[in-house]
């Protein structure tokens, strides 16, 4: 019969078999506006199983789906604690997280993923274009900010990224995450939606990917000429994101939905939960036309 000490061996080599990784983050990126992108939140429920878990300014999201977790986005590489943080604070684990899915490969939103994946053994989900983004740590050279530079662009690489094609759907338990891809802001921006139910109340969540026209000082939307480039593609995923079925809006900087004054408002009581808007997608998406038609009008001028 073994003896204890021997039994004790076992149960800690197999204990220290099966634990995650502890987190190790990557270096601190230290742009001009990461301090205060890196705010701490407290993590908050958004509606049903889905929980917001980002910073103060950058959205990440924390879906149960009943048979393991999906995380969306992993914001800038110092943001992995606190997202890490705020997932314990809800009693999950990081190895309880069996996907993460992003929106578009810019430092601020993924340079907290290769970290989390690490430590989660997660399945890191993407565009096309952002797969390719993920596994080179730099947005690619049709990127409407390429102009930055690598250095100020890179991001810790991601290794293993799995494809999910335009509209495809990710299926784990009871969630149902779709993919929608919106280039424009980048080549591989992809939006994401999916149902979560309170009870018998049911409702449409969007992760809505950044629809916002900002670039280098090189780069046109317009084009060279004013008349081609990415605009039109651009307009479509806008027009996308507005007829996405949509009761909770989830951009990926909080703020572009005024997250602040929505939990000020449910920390007074006010009904309806100020979270659950339909109209919240359509007019997110008619602000970024009307920038988007700014931005145009100011390339046109400057051509002339």
């Amino acid at each position: 019969m073994p003896s204890r000490a021997l039994l004790a061996g076992l149960c800690a080599a197999f204990a220290a078999t099966t634990a995650a990784a502890p987190l190790q983050p990557d270096a601190a990126k230290n742009c001009r506006s990461c301090a205060e992108w890196n705010q701490p939140q407290k993590p908050f429920l958004l509606y049903g199983k889905s929980w917001y878990v980002g910073t103060h300014g950058l959205s990440s999201v924390l879906i149960d789906s009943g048979d393991g977790l999906v995380l969306l986005d992993g914001a800038l590489p110092e943001s992995a604690p606190l997202i890490a943080a705020n997932i314990a604070q809800l009693g999950f684990r990081l190895e309880q997280i069996k996907y993460i899915a992003v929106s578009h490969a810019h430092y601020d939103h993924v340079g907290g993923v290769a970290a989390l994946a690490r430590a989660s053994g997660a399945t890191v989900v993407a565009s096309a274009r952002n797969a390719q983004a993920l596994t080179a740590g730099l947005p690619p050279k049709d990127d409407p900010q390429v102009d930055f530079g690598a250095e100020a662009n890179a991001f810790p690489k991601v290794e293993n990224v799995k494809v999910l094609a335009d509209k495809e759907t990710l299926r784990v338990g009871h969630l149902a995450l779709t993919a929608h891809y919106t280039p424009g802001h980048t080549p591989g921006a992809t939006s994401w939606s999916w149902p979560d139910c309170d009870g018998e109340d049911c409702r449409d969540l969007v992760y809505a990917d950044s629809l916002n026209a900002v670039s280098d000082d090189v780069y046109r939307f317009g084009g060279a000429d004013g008349s081609g480039g990415i605009a039109a593609s651009f307009r479509a995923s806008i027009a996308r994101v507005a007829a996405l079925p949509c009761d909770v809006l989830i951009p990926v900087h909080p703020g572009f939905a005024d997250f602040d004054a929505k939990l000020a408002q449910r920390a007074k009581g006010a009904k309806p939960d100020p979270f659950i808007d339909a109209g919240a997608c359509k007019r997110y998406a008619d602000a970024a036309l009307h920038k988007l038609d700014e931005r145009l009008n100011e390339e046109r001028a400057a051509a002339k």
